[in-house]
């Protein structure tokens, strides 16, 4: 399954009150169908913000986004989306969290099952249907998380730091099985992140967003083929010139680094 790609055109956003603030301005961005789209840029910089607005979680200001040529206003089944934290109800199995999605677009229970154990073992947890999130690890549960997401087999999927909260070694490992699975189906993936390490393992093309108010600052096209390392000739000199941009637009965000 390919899938469908996404077109913002002019979006702003103004978040009222007391002292307006201006969190994004003027975005114009073209996401290709299949296409892997990282958002990178220091914490303020309106990327949360923008996969939001990409997600219909929120409304923007003025502009408009459209996902296969539908604009959104609201949140989409085509749409599936990754938080930071997974946010599992701890009351249900983690069987039962795979399935609430389907719960409510009103899938049988039999076949509620079999789809959340499919992708129980498509995230390599096959035997953890019946366990409470309490009883998995950080990276089981954002591999719940990212289950839940796929299980209703969006078109897309929107990533909001989903592996912000893990140690390295399970993020670096989570970043792999994440290759896998968007090479499986090659369906549309946008990523927001602030590591430059992150952006570069996993992006088909990076964009950075630069702060007050949010805008695009540069792109690139990464220019390697996955699986890629860092010290890969291109790759090394990608992550400097990044790093310079960053500088330009103010910061210097260390890979690692709480947003």
């Amino acid at each position: 399954m390919n899938g469908q790609g996404f077109t913002v055109t002019g979006v702003s956003k103004t978040y009222g009150g007391a002292g307006e603030v201006r969190a994004l301005d003027g975005i114009d961005l073209t996401v290709g169908e299949g296409e892997f789209v990282v958002l990178l840029g220091r914490s303020g910089c309106g990327k949360s913000t923008l996969l939001e607005i990409m997600a219909g979680l929120q409304r923007p200001t003025t502009g408009t986004v459209r996902l296969g040529g539908r604009e959104i206003t609201e949140p989409d089944e085509r749409i599936g989306v990754v938080f930071q934290d997974p946010s599992l109800y701890p009351w249900r199995t983690v069987g039962r969290n795979v399935e609430l999605g389907l719960e409510l677009a009103g899938l049988p229970k039999g076949r509620r099952r079999a789809v959340a154990q499919e992708h129980l073992e498509l995230v390599g947890l096959p035997d953890a249907g019946n366990k409470y999130p309490r009883q998995l690890s950080g990276g089981m549960r954002q591999r719940v998380g990212i289950a839940r997401a796929l299980a209703t087999r969006p078109d897309v999927l929107l990533m909001d730091e989903p592996f912000g909260a893990v140690d390295h070694l399970t993020r670096l490992q989570l970043q792999q099985d994440l290759l896998r699975l968007w090479a499986e189906d090659t369906r549309t993936v946008v990523f927001v992140t602030h590591d430059v390490a992150e952006a570069i393992v996993l992006a088909d093309r990076i964009v950075l967003l630069a702060p007050g108010p949010g805008r695009i600052a540069r792109t690139w096209d990464v220019p390697r083929p996955r699986p890629r390392t860092l010290g890969e000739p291109g790759l090394t000199a990608l992550r400097e010139e990044i790093y310079a941009q960053l500088e330009d637009t103010g910061t210097r965000e260390k890979e690692g680094q709480p947003r």
